[in-house]
């Protein structure tokens, strides 16, 4: 498979496995084809701490195949390079050092040719490995399952960051090309940039039980269920659009204080921001938004993204409303039957967040998932009777606990088959780069 090519455009699909081996190739698949439009020196880059290269998330997926499947359950199994487990591990301190986060731009050795070759020998060890599961313990099942949804993961991550770093290239060059983005979404409709209607829909108060209740896989942190108790309250039936967004602009929202919790007006002054990321004004005073094919004008009916949350929460208290609270938000998407099925996802093609069909029922809730992680009001920490695993394992979500706040929904970079209603995000509460937008809720 080529590497150097920027001509193609990704081919993404939706697996439907019949096994864990047909999943495992389609998940396998997908994460090159996300790399494949870029040039070689793209997958190198790293413009800032949150972004890792494209070329070493690439390494580091097959890492953990190599590390927690292959070396404990195929006798004899070699690793590719002595030297990998230090250059990609993430952040599993019980698995020894590791190159530091901020320096893994610094990585031009090994080649992306010989991190492919990587991939292709763990392949065709896991090959070997799968087609003897039924002879294996559950708990290499298990961490098949884990392994599979860590790499549709770092496939979101690979969408984000490849955005960000072709961002911020002075020479803002896109991801795709226009055809190439019309020919890997065209059977969609084409986008609409007239604002759609908000309105408001009761979502009836009471005890209801939260977290992962379904057949299936989910991470640790969306369990155990519990009960909560949630108060009446309304959510808009969208997502707020660019178009709300700039209102709040224009009216001089990032100039006034009062909308502002106090670490978000001290970092919108910081970092003199105005603006979401990847918005500019070109000299006629036009607003632009960098996207997927490069800059372009600003779709004001496609849902804003890229804020941070104390943008989210200015917005939410310059509109008079708030942002719903993680259970709300769960509680919300139970009641109004959201699924995952024809949302926006990183296998429809767009790779950005999509407006709202003009003949969209206002009465139903919309873009509860897919398009853009939903911000909440709520802090990440541990479910009430959460322990955390031992061993490696438990570093994965537990130590990450603190300080940070939750999204839910999934994006137009999520694999569709990666989410669930109880799927819990979490990032602290300046980053952007990820595609985080809003929902209000009163």
């Amino acid at each position: 498979m080529s590497s150097s090519s920027p001509s193609l455009a990704p081919v993404l699909a939706a697996p439907a496995p019949t096994s864990l081996a047909t999943h495992y190739q389609a998940v396998r698949t997908q994460s090159v084809a996300l790399v494949q439009p870029l040039l070689p020196e793209d997958t190198v880059v790293q413009p800032t701490l949150d972004v890792s290269p494209p070329k070493w998330h690439l390494a580091h997926t097959t890492w953990f195949w190599e590390t927690f499947l292959l070396k404990n359950y195929l006798p004899g199994y070699e690793v590719f390079h002595p030297e990998y487990a230090f250059l990609f591990n993430s952040y599993y301190n019980s698995l020894g050092s590791r190159v530091n986060r901020a320096d893994r731009g610094t990585l031009s050795r090994p080649p992306l040719a010989d991190v492919y070759r990587y991939r292709t020998y763990v392949d065709e060890h896991m090959a070997t490995l799968l087609a003897r599961l039924a002879e294996l313990p559950p708990a290499a099942t298990e961490l098949l399952e884990l392994g599979l949804h860590h790499e549709q993961q770092h496939q979101e991550l690979l969408a984000t960051d490849i955005k960000y770093i072709l961002s911020t290239n002075p020479l803002a060059p896109g991801y795709l090309t226009d055809e190439q983005l019309a020919m890997s979404n065209e059977k969609s409709e084409p986008a609409a940039n007239s604002l759609p209607t908000a309105a408001w829909l009761p979502v009836p108060g009471g005890i209801y039980a939260v977290g992962h209740q379904q057949e299936g896989f989910s991470f640790d942190n969306e369990l155990p269920v519990h009960e909560v108790l949630v108060a009446p309250f309304e959510l808009q039936n969208r997502l707020v659009t660019n178009g709300d967004f700039l209102r709040f602009i224009e009216a001089g929202g990032y100039r006034q204080f009062q909308f502002w919790l106090g670490e978000g007006w001290d970092l919108v002054n910081r970092e003199s921001w105005t603006a979401p990321l990847y918005w500019s004004q070109n000299a006629d005073g036009q607003w632009l938004r960098y996207g997927p094919t490069g800059l372009a004008p600003l779709n004001l009916a496609a849902p804003v993204s890229h804020i941070s949350f104390y943008e989210a929460d200015a917005y939410a208290q310059w509109a008079g409303a708030r942002l719903p609270t993680e259970a709300e938000w769960e509680v919300a998407a139970r009641h109004f039957e959201a699924t995952p099925q024809g949302g926006n996802w990183l296998e429809t093609g767009h790779f950005d967040p999509q407006p709202l069909a003009a003949n969209a029922d206002p009465t139903q809730c919309h873009q509860l998932l897919g398009d853009c992680w939903e911000w909440t009001y709520s802090a990440y920490h541990p479910y009430p009777g959460y322990q955390r695993a031992a061993g490696a394992l438990g570093e994965y979500n537990g130590k990450f606990m603190l300080n940070q706040l939750v999204l839910r929904g999934g994006s137009c970079a999520t694999p569709e088959s990666h989410i669930r209603l109880t799927y819990r995000n979490f990032f602290h509460a300046d980053k952007r780069w990820q595609f985080t937008g809003l929902r209000l809720a009163r």
